[in-house]
């Protein structure tokens, strides 16, 4: 059975960079099964109502700017499956998940960057999904839960955000592999809570986390929900294993979890 993923995506800049974090993303995508489709939650498409895409062959969406050029020229033109769309949208209704049918929206940083370092042939098919930041964790890993039978057709499910992603907090004065203490500390509780798989304080991370106003602002949480689509796909094999922790500017987290 296929596992899910959270990814971060960290800056734009992963794109083009060759660095701890890219290079272990690239052999991820080589040693991990190929997957038949890749169904993905990216924190940079945000809706009140659960979007799903249905698209023959996806624009690359710059939606960034002060980069280099090299950024911009980069393309990912990976397919869509309506098959498995129609199927998506069964399962939401089963589940009494409201959705609504995307049929123009390209790919967004949040999607194309992690989907070119892990299969930079863009020859899997992707179904694009939005996350409701609005929604509470337990509403967010329902919508998870109810795409577990996916991974059963080989379909590979990936949350992409970042566990700790507050551009405010930024330490342009750390280098490679320096993190602030804060950081560190707000993710070593999320990994005890999520090797437990310990719903009833991940959902409640708000208030029980340590510094979790500052990895997590208020404002800015919608990088961090993913991992409860992510998770939410495994429910029916409660495991989770953290693949990758790294960090950048001090507090950025290049964190990889796997999960089922």
């Amino acid at each position: 059975m296929m596992p899910s993923l959270f990814v971060a995506h960290g800056a734009p800049l992963i794109a083009i960079e060759d660095n701890e974090y890219t290079q272990f993303l690239n052999h991820l995508g080589r040693t991990m099964p190929k997957p038949k489709a890749i169904v993905l939650f990216s924190a940079h498409w945000e809706s009140r109502t659960q979007q799903v895409s249905r698209v023959e062959e996806y624009d690359t969406i710059y939606d960034f700017g002060a980069f280099p050029d090299a950024l911009f020229r980069i393309k990912y033109p990976a397919k869509g499956n309506k098959e498995l769309t129609n199927e998506i949208m069964h399962l939401f209704t089963d589940q009494g998940i409201s959705y609504e049918m995307d049929t123009e929206r390209g790919l967004d940083h949040g999607a194309w960057v992690v989907l070119r370092l892990l299969y930079p042939d863009a020859d899997i098919p992707v179904i694009s999904m939005s996350v409701n930041p609005h929604l509470t964790p337990e509403e967010q890993y329902k919508i998870g839960k109810s795409l577990a039978s996916l991974r059963e057709q080989d379909v590979l499910i990936i949350g992409s955000g970042g566990t700790v992603h507050n551009l405010t907090k930024l330490d342009w004065s750390k280098g490679e592999g320096e993190v602030n203490e804060w950081a560190l500390g707000f993710d070593e509780w999320l990994a005890l809570h999520l090797e437990k798989w310990d719903t009833k304080a991940l959902f409640h991370y708000e208030s029980l986390a340590p510094d979790a106003a500052k990895a997590v602002p208020p404002y800015g949480n919608e990088h961090f929900v993913p991992i409860f689509y992510a998770m939410g796909a495994a429910d029916n094999k409660q495991e989770a294993k953290l693949l990758h922790r790294s960090y950048r500017y001090g507090n950025l987290s290049h964190s990889v979890w796997q999960f089922g």
